[in-house]
């Protein structure tokens, strides 16, 4: 396994112990208590990257399958175009701006939702996520491309996509964590 490779699974792994670690000892109404109008509960954090990673999966099978159709291989190390590692680091904790969540990827933050749904969820979606992540091992991960499934002009480098899901799950377990700071 190439070192990109086993950086990403080892961040999986850091995601899921900080997904349990975020939710750990809370109630349900703790867990969806929304700290102003219109913002997150925490498991309103962990719902929205369910879905965010559960809607990008097809996208990294058909990049994954084609990429080992064309024979698209290398060990590594990659390197990533400025945009690439841009967006990748816009999704970086803390965040510098606010963004809108895309349609494809919104959850409604009105909703009551259970720990013991959204939580096992979260860790089943990872270790999703970590089997496409093992399945690219070995395809050049700098020239294999993904098709946004959020807009369909985006295209990336498959490496760069990933780091930007998992940015994107580091983005949201700090929004989760200072929602639980905030909790009386």
């Amino acid at each position: 396994m190439n070192a990109d490779t086993q950086s990403m699974l080892d961040q999986i792994e850091a995601i899921k112990t900080e997904g349990r670690a975020v939710t750990a000892g809370l109630t349900d109404e703790q867990l969806n208590w929304h700290p102003a109008e219109g913002s997150w509960s925490i498991l309103d954090c962990l719902e929205h990257l369910n879905v965010g990673v559960t809607k990008t999966l097809p996208a990294f099978d058909r990049s994954i399958a084609e990429g080992r159709a064309k024979g698209q291989t290398s060990n590594g190390p990659f390197r990533y175009g400025w945009f690439a590692r841009m967006v990748a680091g816009s999704m970086e904790p803390p965040p510098k701006w606010r963004m809108r969540s895309p349609k494809l990827i919104r959850v409604a933050p009105a909703t009551t939702r259970r720990s013991a749904e959204v939580l096992p969820e979260f860790v089943r979606v990872r270790d999703q996520l970590g089997a496409r992540v093992r399945q690219a091992d070995g395809l050049d991960l700098a020239h294999v491309r993904v098709i946004s499934p959020v807009n369909r002009l985006l295209r990336m480098p498959l490496g760069s996509y990933f780091n930007f899901i998992l940015a994107h799950d580091r983005r949201h377990l700090w929004q989760a964590r200072n929602v639980r700071n905030r909790l009386a």
